[in-house]
């Protein structure tokens, strides 16, 4: 545990590599010579940021599967990622300042961010160190809510919205593995140390992580409580933050042709928004939500296709940002490879099955 948590506690201090030069945590020389010296590791030595981050993906999925095998507090232990996450950067992805703002044009400015964005407040310091300006609101209509409750307490503050937003995440971890563990406690495990859902969840901060928490309340519900009606509410909330998610509704009828239906349909949003828009890691966030449906598929099966969503961050740390179709190419060519290794193993389990079945009659 002391070197899980070393690991977890590394990994956020390495999250600031690549920290936008712009980005003012705290006016403090302390910050100013941290924030340089990451600028440095992360923007000038490439090299070695793309191989730190090669070997925290290498052992996360260590830890992952090493946990599976032991018996260990899960809710403390989750409690602590998510204090120690807490500190870190959305190294990987702008879409959290994107939250902030979004937040900050309704609790602040008094707008509809459905019909303002960024740009149209060019005076805010904020824009200094943010992406996608131009766009307005494009989430549903249940995530703005959560998040202007933050926002609001932050009083158009940075850091008290950095941290405040960052909390909510943490909180709704939480919330999430405090629920799987009562439903089941292998699903807890996969949900509390999955490295996908630690980098996109904890670390990114991408509002995928709310949608899952709200369907594993709805299937806690579902599965323990049997209210139907609840469930489905808390569906409809995780469908009104990410529309992706909303196919999940279909298992509250308690049929495994519904499941298999929620799932093919997930799948095939996931596939329209890959050739549509791009295929990004933190889309299959959700599918954590079957685990209690098809505990083995989510739990090991699908985990080298997971590990290739990760890595395909590679053209992004070694030759820096997706400016360029090449680098997106690449992208593209490490997620095949590791769908494709991911599909032998799919079939080699099912001849494998089969051969032992055989030999057993």
């Amino acid at each position: 545990m002391i070197i899980y948590f070393s690991t977890i506690f590394f990994l956020v201090i390495y999250s600031y590599a690549l920290v936008d030069p712009n980005f003012t945590l705290f006016n403090h020389p302390f910050w100013t010579s941290f924030r340089n010296l990451m600028v440095y590791f992360g923007y000038y030595k490439r090299f070695w940021l793309t191989l730190v981050y090669i070997l925290f993906i290498l052992l996360l999925f260590y830890f992952y599967f090493f946990f599976q095998k032991k018996k260990i507090n899960v809710l403390k232990t989750s409690f602590l990622i998510g204090f120690l996450t807490l500190f870190s950067y959305p190294f990987l992805s702008h879409d959290f300042f994107n939250y902030l703002f979004d937040a900050k044009i309704l609790t602040f400015y008094g707008k509809n961010p459905y019909q303002f964005s960024a740009l149209d407040f060019p005076k805010d310091s904020w824009t200094r160190f943010m992406h996608w300006t131009h766009r307005t609101y494009p989430y549903g209509p249940t995530f703005l809510p959560i998040t202007a409750i933050p926002s609001f307490f932050s009083f158009g503050k940075f850091f008290l919205a950095f941290f405040l937003f960052k909390l909510t995440w943490f909180l709704f971890y939480f919330l999430m593995v405090y629920f799987s563990y009562k439903a089941d406690k292998k699903w807890s495990l996969v949900l509390a140390f999955h490295p996908l859902i630690i980098i996109e969840g904890l670390i990114n901060n991408h509002n995928d992580l709310l949608a899952l928490s709200f369907s594993v309340l709805a299937i806690y519900f579902l599965i323990r409580k049997k209210d139907k009606l609840l469930s489905a509410i808390f569906f409809i909330i995780g469908g009104g933050i990410k529309y992706l998610s909303l196919p999940l509704i279909f298992l509250i009828i308690n049929k495994k042709l519904a499941r298999i239906l929620s799932l093919f349909l997930i799948f095939i949003l996931i596939l329209y928004l890959t050739f549509f828009s791009e295929i990004q890691p933190w889309y299959f966030l959700i599918f954590f939500a079957f685990y209690p449906f098809f505990p083995k598929l989510v739990e090991e099966r699908l985990n080298l296709f997971f590990a290739g969503l990760l890595f395909s961050y590679f053209p992004y740390l070694f030759f820096g940002g997706w400016d360029s179709l090449e680098k997106i190419n690449q992208k593209h060519i490490i997620i095949s490879i590791f769908t494709l290794v991911n599909v032998i193993y799919f079939i080699f389990l099912l001849f494998f099955y089969r051969w032992k079945n055989l030999n057993l009659s």
